[in-house]
């Protein structure tokens, strides 16, 4: 033997006593008696599945179907298994005579089950631009380098006046110089309409019409019975639509460091790096393979401390395309039957999903860089449990849980499933119409101690149906959302309209929303609009009690319908005030609003809520609430006191005349660090000055809800005066010392 093989054979000897002694040290990694250990690692191989010679996953997942009687552990070593299909556990991989199967991370192990696949060669082009070769069969819509996402090169926003949506096409092509784009037909149109999120690939070029791959522009428009209630006004040929956010995806629009943008001729990729970025060096990946654990009708199974990374969602990638109705689901299908309730909905592919599994735990588990969703539990899942795991940079939603059939068969109903102390941080950053957590029909569901935080649209969605005939009658039943931190959503960047922190559909018997902590949602909107609560359509039965609920957009609750009856809101902390609940036998009772300062019971229940509590963003004294408050001319009943009462939902209203105004007089001159001005419910006041005693700030365009100005200077006044011919109207006006 020569002293390099000695020195290999005998670090290699160190390294197994090491993970030896790891295991036997670790508490979590004690087996009860009798039971089976197994190991796996990247380059496993063999039969053996023992801690000198793992097995592949596959190989450990066969070899504990042979045991019975007894636990079974898979222990992971640590790295990235790179899975060309998902792993499978079926009901043979199921725990057997009241035992369980483990899969989880060897002791210090970080293992990472990846969709990904490396991008490599990339040769410089002469504009600064990088560009690689992608291999067959992988289509990259998604591009991370050194585990930050790219952005698909995007160009501007374009009004409906140019281009203009129909249920056949769209103008524009002209005006916007698509016509003349190298490959227009590797673009596609990002439409937000409201709640509502369309990704549709351009398909060819007539003139100035461009039209678009289908059926995703079908189902993007009116017409196919399919898109919800009758009512519905939110596709893309609707009065609702305001134009094109964005075109993205050709190689015209990539100008900004971090864009990509990906050739399907040439078969290549090309991206522009951001600073210090050095392709030479750099880990480009993209995702390819969709789903990476799929447990299909599998029961007594523990899933613990496993990374999941780069799975892919191909289907907006498709002709399908992305036709979002809410919350992450599509519209799919060149036709489908008749469905105004939702019931037919496609989710989103996540990268582990449960299907009818029973007593499922995921625990401690890591969701990165995904291209759809997190993880779905459905199709009668039950007594299972998502816990302790985090989920950041993901395409679509973070947790999905149930199914939209109102009255399942029992088989396929979702009971008593469990999601709690999660992180969710940054999902829905591409499909903007995703919430964090969804659930659709479900009993006993409890959603507890999870952290929600910077989502383009709400933060938990529970229920479903739009009061659709045949959804009035449902299984939902018993819920708890209860204890959550669900902080920056409904972000206005994102343009994603009526929502809320917390969103419920349909009848709800015991349900119940406790103990939550709510914080910027919809905060700066440039609309009234996004709530703290809300109780939308046939929302009922529902008791809403000991919540936090400060610097949101409109209401704190909301329950608008007049069917969505006896739904109770009391005992709740809120810097606002919302109008009398509209349901049939709704009440509110008891609730502390329009507060400047949360109180010490209010700080201990926001403190304690989220994944890992923490820190409360305090309320500011408002040193207006005791000033007086005059302006210029009145219209009708809109007095100047209306900006002073605490309520976003009343407005001030000055007649159009020139040099309008508003003005507050504090009573004494008083030092002030900031001024937050809302508007009002039709956004009417725009192009204004803020004058105080010692300085003048001029606001172009239309104030937002609110529009916060910091000065630190004293004065006695703070006035609002419209420059020109027209109003000032406010509904509420902040001055905090």
């Amino acid at each position: 033997m020569n002293r390099t093989a000695h020195i290999l054979r005998g670090t290699a000897a160190a390294a197994t006593t090491a993970f030896l002694a790891a295991l036997l040290a670790a508490p979590t990694a004690q087996a009860a008696p009798g039971a089976r250990t197994l190991y796996a690692a990247p380059d496993g191989r063999g039969t053996s599945c023992t801690v000198s010679r793992p097995c592949t996953l596959e190989g450990a997942r066969d070899l504990a179907r042979t045991e019975s009687g007894r636990d079974v552990r898979v222990l992971l070593r640590g790295g990235t298994y790179r899975l060309a299909e998902p792993l499978k556990l079926g009901v043979d991989d199921s725990g057997k005579n009241g035992r369980t199967v483990t899969w989880a991370a060897a002791p210090g192990a970080r293992p990472v089950l990846s969709g990904g696949r490396d991008l490599t060669g990339w040769q410089r082009n002469a504009d600064r631009t990088w560009t690689a070769s992608v291999p067959a069969g992988v289509t990259p819509r998604q591009l991370f380098i050194d585990g930050e996402r790219a952005v698909r090169a995007r160009g501007e926003a374009c009004a409906a006046a140019v281009c203009d949506a129909t249920t056949t096409g769209m103008t524009g092509a002209n005006a916007t110089g698509i016509a003349h784009w190298q490959r227009p037909t590797d673009a596609e149109a990002v439409v937000r309409v409201r709640w509502r999120n369309y990704h549709c690939r351009i398909a060819g070029i007539s003139g100035d019409i461009m039209t678009f791959a289908q059926p995703c522009w079908t189902n993007s428009a009116s017409g196919t019975d399919r898109t919800g209630p009758a009512w519905d006004s939110t596709t893309v040929d609707s009065t609702r639509y305001s134009g094109v956010a964005f075109f993205e995806n050709a190689p015209e629009l990539l100008d900004t460091p971090g864009e990509f943008t990906w050739n399907s001729q040439a078969r290549t990729v090309t991206y522009l790096p951001r600073k210090g970025e050095n392709m030479r060096r750099a880990q480009a990946v993209t995702p390819h393979t969709e789903q990476l654990l799929v447990l299909d009708g599998a029961h007594d199974i523990a899933v613990s401390g496993i990374g999941f990374a780069y799975a892919a969602y191909r289907q907006p990638g498709t002709d399908e395309g992305y036709a979002g109705m809410q919350a992450g689901l599509t519209l799919t299908g060149a036709t489908g039957p008749v469905d105004h309730a939702g019931r037919y909905y496609t989710k989103p592919t996540a990268a582990v999903t449960v299907r009818g599994g029973q007593r499922v735990s995921i625990d401690g588990a890591r969701f990165d860089h995904l291209g759809g969703a997190g993880a779905i539990l459905e199709a009668g899942t039950k007594d299972s449990t998502l816990t302790r795991s985090a989920f950041t940079d993901l395409s679509s939603g973070a947790v999905y849980v149930g199914d939209t059939e109102p009255q399942p068969g029992t088989a396929l109903a979702g009971e008593r499933n469990t999601v709690s102390y999660n992180t969710i941080h940054r999902s829905g950053v591409e499909y903007t119409d995703s919430v964090g957590i969804w659930a659709g029909y479900e009993a006993e569901l409890t959603v507890d101690h999870n952290t929600l935080e910077h989502l383009p649209y709400s933060g938990i969605s529970v229920g479903w149906g739009w009061n659709q005939p045949e959804a009035q009658k449902s299984v939902l039943r018993d819920n708890k959302v209860t204890d959550n931190r669900i902080t920056d959503v409904m972000e206005v960047a994102q343009e994603q309209h009526d929502g809320g922190a917390i969103y419920t559909q349909g009848a709800q018997p015991g349900t119940v929303l406790s103990g939550n902590y709510i914080n910027r949602s919809a905060f700066g909107n440039t609309e009234r609009d996004g709530n703290g609560i809300y109780l939308d359509e046939q929302s009922s039965h529902i008791l809403v009690e000991r919540n936090v609920i400060t610097r949101i957009g409109y209401k704190w609750v909301s329950n608008w319908a007049d069917y969505g009856i006896r739904n109770t809101a009391r005992g709740n902390w809120t810097d606002t005030v919302a109008p009398a609940l509209g349901g049939t036998g709704s009440v509110m009772t008891d609730n502390l609003t329009g507060l400047d300062r949360l109180t010490a019971a209010a700080l201990a229940v926001a403190s304690r809520a989220g994944a890992h509590g923490g820190r409360v963003e305090q309320l500011r004294t408002d040193l207006a609430r005791s000033g007086t408050a005059t302006q210029s001319s009145t219209e009708g009943a809109a007095t100047a006191a209306l900006a002073l009462d605490a309520d976003t939902n009343t407005d001030t209203r000055t007649l159009a005349e020139a040099g309008a105004w508003w003005q507050v007089d504090l009573g004494t001159k008083r030092r002030v660090r900031q001024i937050e001005i809302w508007n009002n419910a039709s956004s009417t006041t725009a192009d204004f000055d803020v004058i105080t005693d010692d300085r003048t700030i001029h606001v172009s365009g239309k104030s937002l809800r609110p529009t916060v100005l910091d000065l630190d200077s004293g004065t006695r006044t703070v006035k609002i005066t419209a420059r020109g011919t027209g109003r000032v109207a406010l509904s509420q006006v902040l001055v905090h010392p």
